[in-house]
């Protein structure tokens, strides 16, 4: 049994927007005499598009018409239809995300880029995404080493370190390409961001907007930026600076790391010697990229040449964002694709001992976090399981999660539960039998999901036997 999925990736970045098709391909790696195993075997990109600035207003909102018809233009030069599309991520990086319309923008896309594509944000999933896109977690496993990949676009720079294909840590710090804008012909400076601004004048550098500059001027608070970058991989001791330019959060550091990896716009001039204007994208992206190419992550960290540079993040939205749920599966919904269902993932504490009272206790408590104006929202319920158990604790596990899950039940909702280890088919069998067939019911396993999560669940595939999903984080900052 083969299959393929047609999967987009759309990303609004700081600087540019730019989207890819892939072709999916799905295989039964089991025999006939056990369990279905079924994985993605292989993902192609089928189609690139054009790279375009991403359009903004007078205001410094993005402008979503313009968005919109790229790429409905580049979909009309790949011969692709919307309606073809099956997977896939639309994803809105950066300074982009911060923009006070982000929502809306990402709200044109999804709704014309296919029923299951999904709308994602935030830096610890553009920061996975990147580094899987750039090639970093492949590079980890087949070379049984640990790397941490820069995504360096024009506003942020993702960190992802994996160790043997094991993702250990993400990070995000307020550094970028765009972050200083210069005009192209005058050469005066037309923009500084906030934090920058704050290293400029801590440093006591003498930059100021309007200023003409030379990039020997620029110099100083590029490598100002640069020596950040060395601090958050930890081959330089974090200066009084540091916190204040995390994003989100910086890498805990608890381990080395032995190797370096460079995605996103900048990455073509860390990678490649430059020649020219600097200042032909009116931006600091060149002199940034040069300048990181001649700094100690260079000299004391392996550097690895990445797969993809500036479209390691639409390549990973594309390719690398789709799961397949395990093959012992219990579904009755008939209304697939389930988009945008929160995830409530209860504690290993409330599962101690399989106790029913216990576990709808918890179940219920937690339940209010997603309550709006008293009004319950779906919810899907995400418990670890055992790895083995007996029928008496399914039961219990049943009980319990029928319980707790009281008011879901009460509405048209589906019954939406994720377990972690291998038994979805028996408690999803269970809970059905005790709604007395009578409520819709997903239960899947194999899916690593967390609070704070959202979960796409698309139509079943490969004979109905698992189902692609996507785990997400909507956030915007």
């Amino acid at each position: 049994m083969k299959e393929e999925l047609l999967s987009v990736g759309i990303d609004m970045g700081t600087s540019t927007t730019q989207l890819i098709f892939s072709k999916l391909h799905i295989e039964n790696m089991a025999s006939s005499f056990t369990v279905p195993r079924v994985v993605i075997t292989d993902k192609e990109v089928v189609f690139r598009s054009d790279i375009c600035f991403t359009p903004m207003l007078a205001d410094n909102r993005i402008d979503a018409v313009k968005i919109k018809h790229f790429v409905e233009e580049q979909y009309q030069k790949a011969g692709i239809n919307k309606e073809d599309i099956q997977t896939g991520a639309v994803i809105i990086t950066g300074e982009t995300a911060r923009k006070e319309n982000a929502n809306e923008a990402l709200l044109t896309l999804s709704g014309f880029a296919g029923d299951f594509v999904v709308a994602t944000a935030g830096p610890d999933l553009e920061s996975i995404i990147s580094a899987k896109g750039a090639g970093a977690h492949t590079y980890s496993k087949e070379h049984s080493t640990t790397i941490v990949n820069i995504d360096i676009g024009g506003g942020t720079s993702n960190l992802a370190v994996f160790s043997s294909a094991d993702l250990l840590d993400t990070g995000c710090l307020d550094i970028g390409g765009r972050l200083i804008r210069v005009d192209q012909k005058s050469h005066q400076i037309t923009y500084i961001a906030p934090k920058i601004k704050k290293l400029i004048a801590l440093k006591g550098l003498d930059l100021s907007l309007g200023q003409q500059v030379s990039p020997a001027d620029l110099q100083p608070v590029v490598l100002e930026m640069v020596h950040l970058l060395e601090e958050s991989v930890g081959i330089r001791p974090q200066s009084e600076f540091y916190p204040e330019i995390i994003t989100n959060k910086g890498l805990k550091l608890e381990q080395k790391i032995a190797c370096i990896s460079f995605s996103g716009g900048v990455a073509d001039y860390i990678y490649n010697e430059a020649e020219g204007d600097m200042f032909r994208y009116g931006d600091i992206g060149i002199l940034l990229g040069r300048a990181i190419a001649a700094s100690a992550l260079f000299t004391q960290m392996t550097v690895v040449r990445s797969v993809e540079t500036i479209r390691a993040t639409v390549v990973g939205a594309g390719s690398h964002t789709t799961e397949i749920s395990g093959s012992t599966i219990t579904y009755t919904e008939k209304s697939f694709p389930l988009k945008n269902i929160p995830i409530l993932k209860l504690a290993l504490a409330d599962e101690a001992g399989v106790d029913p009272q216990l576990l709808a206790a918890a179940i219920s408590e937690k339940l209010d976090w997603f309550k709006l104006d008293n009004d319950m929202q779906r919810v899907a319920i995400a418990i670890e399981g055992k790895k083995s158990l007996s029928f008496p604790e399914v039961q219990r596990y049943a009980r319990g999660l029928l319980q707790g899950m009281a008011e879901l039940i009460e509405r048209e909702y589906p019954l939406i539960v994720i377990v972690q280890h291998d038994m979805a088919k028996v408690l999803g069998q269970t809970l059905y039998a005790l709604l007395n067939y009578e409520k819709d019911v997903v239960c899947i396993d194999g899916v690593l999901v967390d609070n704070g999560d959202y979960i796409d669940i698309g139509k079943p595939i490969a004979d109905g036997k698992v189902l692609p999903v996507v785990v997400k984080t909507l956030v915007f900052n």
